[in-house]
This record gives C-alpha cells, sequence and structure tokens, in this order.
C-alpha cells in the first residue's frame, strides 16, 4: 500500500506569525506540543530541539518549524529536513518502515535515516523527489 500524506512541514525564522496564520486564518486546529514527545538523542544534539508548533484539519498536519540550519551537520546526515524553506518537508506515514526502506532501495533512492531522532514515537527517513523537494517517511512505533 502506498504511503499517506500525514503533514507538510513549514520551516521560517519565527514560528508565532505561521501559527497564527494557520490557527486564525485557515481555522486549522492547535496540536498541544505533547503530542510530538521530544527523544533523548535530541537532548544529547542530534535532531533538534527548535520551537515548533502544530495544527490539523481533523485529516492532515501542519508541522510549522523554526529554520535549524545544523541538523544533518549534528546528526550525521546528509538531508536537513527543517533547514531550507518555505517548504521544509512533506510527510507521508506507512506501517512498515523497513518494506519502505527495502522499496526505496530497489529504486536507487537514497535516503538519511534519522530513526527516532525527532520524535520518540516515529521512525523516519527522509529523502529527495527528483526537483529536490524534501520527502519524509515515518512509521508509529508502538
Amino acid at each position: 500500500a502506498p504511503p499517506k500524506l500525514h503533514h507538510i512541514n513549514v520551516v521560517s525564522r519565527e514560528v508565532t506569525g505561521l501559527l497564527e496564520f494557520y490557527r486564525d486564518v485557515l481555522r486549522m486546529d492547535e496540536m498541544p506540543i505533547e503530542m510530538f514527545p521530544r527523544t533523548g538523542m535530541t537532548a544529547a544534539g542530534a535532531g533538534s530541539d527548535v520551537p515548533i508548533s502544530f495544527t490539523t484539519d481533523g485529516h492532515m498536519q501542519m508541522h510549522l518549524a523554526t529554520r535549524d540550519l545544523g541538523v544533518a551537520f549534528r546528526s550525521g546526515e546528509a538531508i536537513n529536513p527543517i533547514g531550507v524553506g518555505p517548504i521544509g518537508h512533506i510527510a507521508f506515514r506507512t506501517d512498515d518502515i523497513d518494506a519502505f526502506k527495502r522499496h526505496l532501495d530497489a529504486h536507487g533512492v537514497q535516503y538519511a535515516d534519522y530513526g527516532t531522532r525527532f520524535a520518540r514515537d516515529w521512525h523516519q527517513i527522509f529523502f529527495l523527489d527528483p526537483e529536490g523537494v524534501i520527502i519524509e517517511v515515518h512509521a508509529v512505533l508502538r
């Protein structure tokens, strides 16, 4: 089965304005930050602990992140999912991250495997589409 659209990540130098736009203008519901627990790896310097906000329309989410140019360097990865913008990345959810990685391997698509560096409960990988848009595919770990 194809992965399902989960969220679009927008990066900015200042997240408050993004949150106000998506919450107030587009009337999306603000999601509590506690729904996205960070990991010990973030505290140890891998991943990122920049301010981030979340909104939803009830089906898909907007992840509104402060731009962090050092994520890939600190994490030892080639792709920075919150370093460029305004679209940081487009994310899809799969039920089987290992099967999806094998699928990418079969198609010769290189990816950065961030594992749980950003989110305690998600295994995330990032790769580029042919135009350079960063794509995330993640699976919920339970």
